[in-house]
């Protein structure tokens, strides 16, 4: 992989000293992943370091998105690209839209107007980038440390990603509350 200098990482790297929590997203332009991402920013800092745990994205594009992406949806943790796309072939990540009758519960936009913003974001960046392979899918992981493999999700279509919360509960770290509602306390 490589970071936002565009120095290479090796994969493993990433979870051989402790777990990690690995989103691979589909592409930087899509509406999805970036409301995803905006939802996995919301989890603090104290809380991975509670339970000794990376977060990491991974994306499919030049390492030269990272920065705007992270800028874009506030995201504060550890971002990665595999432009060439080896990792995500290596775990079977499909390309291509499967069954869409699952619907992520932190993508808020509704399909049209996700693609409008998205396509928007394409045309007003530099050279017309659409920043990955469109068809990609991507997925989620818990490895580590070590070769350890604690969790797959493959994600099958656009809104197929795995709640974050629950996610979150199978690595050890404390959930996040992800609405904008203010809770009610009985007393």
């Amino acid at each position: 992989v490589v970071d936002a200098d565009g120095r290479s990482v090796p994969f493993q790297a990433l979870y051989g000293e402790r777990r990690a929590i690995v989103v691979f997203v589909r592409n930087f332009l899509c509406y999805t992943c970036k409301e995803y991402v905006e939802d996995l920013a919301k989890v603090p800092k104290e809380f991975l370091e509670e339970a000794n745990v990376r977060l990491i994205v991974i994306g499919q594009s030049s390492y030269h998105h990272i920065k705007p992406f992270c800028s874009l949806t506030g995201y504060p943790h550890e971002m990665y690209v595999d432009p060439q796309r080896q990792i995500y072939k290596a775990l079977g990540m499909k390309r291509g839209e499967g069954n869409v009758s699952v619907q992520s519960p932190h993508v808020k936009s509704n399909m049209l107007l996700g693609s409008i913003r998205s396509t928007w974001r394409a045309m007003t960046g530099p050279a017309f980038d659409f920043q990955g392979d469109p068809a990609q899918q991507g997925g989620a992981l818990i490895l580590g440390p070590g070769n350890d493999v604690h969790f797959l999700h493959l994600d099958k279509n656009r809104l197929d990603h795995v709640p974050i919360n629950t996610v979150l509960q199978l690595a050890g770290v404390k959930t996040v509350n992800f609405t904008n509602k203010f809770q009610i306390i009985d007393i």
